[in-house]
């Protein structure tokens, strides 16, 4: 079951073990999901299509074409596999190569996913652009990683290999590799050190009207 922790001032935090993670059809059923969370811009549950922004791990098992979603935002990280090549209708052809290329497109573009020698997995942000801005960096994790929430900032950490907690006042359980922290300031900044050893993807969604500088919010940020 996923824990969580609310502080004062409204921020909420919590972790989403990688077992939790619902696995479901594509839209176009060519394909299969396991779906992290769909939150709104406010970073509240939401319920069917009525979702700000989402994320989720696609299983590539076949060539098949994506899924269209207009006017959405993505961005697609490779996380295992030896390779997916994204054929688009406009003529455009993108490799992600391993170990952990990404791309951003937007949702309503036609493409087609090609696998360069078997199964990918996938890891799949999407958000919708006229209601919040996005952005995913991958970074090692070695020693302590500070993350600032702005005010009506929400921060995902998704841990892809290694092992990591953090500090005890969060009040949050460690994170397996797989597993997924939420956390999402309210109306004071929230502050949350993150300790351990792996690679983890960061991904920050604020509302349009509130989105800060590109790089607002980590401390360190390594190269």
């Amino acid at each position: 079951m996923a824990q969580s922790n609310e502080a004062d001032g409204g921020s909420r935090s919590w972790v989403i073990p990688a077992n939790e993670y619902r696995r479901e059809r594509w839209r176009n059923q060519l394909g299969w999901t396991r779906e992290i969370l769909r939150l709104d811009a406010a970073a509240r549950p939401a319920a069917g299509d009525d979702w700000d922004w989402r994320l989720s791990i696609a299983e590539i098992e076949q060539d098949a074409a994506f899924s269209a979603f207009p006017g959405i935002e993505r961005e697609l990280v490779l996380l295992s596999g030896n390779g997916l090549r994204l054929r688009f209708d406009d003529g455009e052809l993108h490799e992600l190569h391993p170990p952990h290329d990404k791309l951003r497109f937007a949702g309503e573009r036609g493409v087609h996913g090609e696998l360069v020698d078997g199964t990918t997995h996938d890891f799949n942000l999407m958000w919708r652009r006229e209601r919040v801005q996005a952005q995913l960096w991958h970074r090692p994790l070695v020693g302590p990683m500070v993350i600032f929430a702005e005010p009506g900032q929400t921060w995902a950490v998704h841990l892809m290999a290694g092992h990591a907690r953090f500090a005890d006042d969060t009040g949050l359980p460690p994170l397996a590799a797989g597993d997924t922290a939420v956390l999402a300031a309210g109306g004071e900044r929230l502050r949350a050190v993150l300790e351990g050893g792996g690679e983890v993807l960061l991904v920050r969604v604020a509302a349009v009207a509130e989105q800060a500088g590109p790089l607002s919010g980590l401390n360190p940020l390594p190269a």
